[in-house]
């Protein structure tokens, strides 16, 4: 299996272009995300616990925008029904290469087949669970809306969705807070100044956040009966939503 690396995409002083799941990041995803994600291991972890508790015998469960796969994996693990399926879908081919060889690698129950393509025009079918872990936030907003729709309508009665997505306050003050702990939680992490300012431009118009209010009125409003928010730390928040 090929090594992952360390994230210095920003080191260096560079021309200014948006953030993209290229090779050059699927190198280092791993280190990226750790380093850069508060809360990202307890995620993985409790999308493994909710799968063993809630995917249903003979159904599929997505994971959409798999990157590298962690959330298949997890749901992989934690699955204890017979018959399931895990269907990761990323759009990056490079994500796809590297998840394969990852999910070659590691033990694990259920079977996981990778898809490369949109999920926007990946049917869903039968469905007890769905996740979505940090894709929705580069969709763009005005998609945003079918695509949960389309997640209802593929989902069982009983099914869960967990959305996670970095999130924006509706206060200015606490959203500017946030962002402040954030970056300090990078700095800890190892990141340079010009690292975190290069990232965050590169983000800019790509990685679009919304409030947690703005989420859950989507999701009860394309047809989900409850909505809760089971994980937050800073500006990033998993929430789980039930058909």
């Amino acid at each position: 299996m090929k090594k992952t690396s360390t994230d210095n995409i920003y080191q260096s002083p560079q021309p200014a272009s948006p953030f993209k799941f290229d090779a050059r990041v699927a190198a280092v995803f791993p280190d990226m995300i750790q380093r850069s994600v508060p809360g990202y291991d307890t995620i993985i972890e409790g999308i493994q616990s909710l799968s063993q508790r809630f995917v249903k015998a003979n159904t599929h469960c997505y994971d959409l925008g798999c990157s590298l796969g962690a959330a298949s994996l997890a749901m992989s693990r934690g699955i204890q029904a017979d018959g399931c399926k895990v269907i990761g879908v990323d759009n990056s081919p490079s994500m796809i290469e590297r998840s394969q060889l990852f999910i070659d690698a590691y033990r694990h129950h259920t079977p996981v087949e990778l898809v490369c393509g949109d999920l926007q025009e990946i049917p869903l079918t039968n469905a007890s669970m769905v996740v979505l872990n940090f894709t929705l936030q580069f969709i763009s907003v005005d998609n945003r809306d079918a695509i949960i729709k389309k997640i209802v309508d593929g989902l069982n009665p009983g099914g869960v969705l967990i959305l996670s997505e970095k999130i924006k306050a509706s206060d200015d003050a606490i959203d500017n807070t946030l962002i402040d702990l954030h970056h300090d939680f990078k700095r800890a992490n190892g990141y340079s100044e010009l690292e975190i300012s290069q990232k965050r431009n590169a983000l800019e118009n790509v990685l679009l956040p919304e409030t947690i209010e703005t989420h859950s009125e989507r999701l009860l409003g394309m047809g989900f009966k409850s909505v809760d928010v089971w994980f937050k730390h800073f500006n990033f928040c998993s929430m789980m939503a039930f058909k």
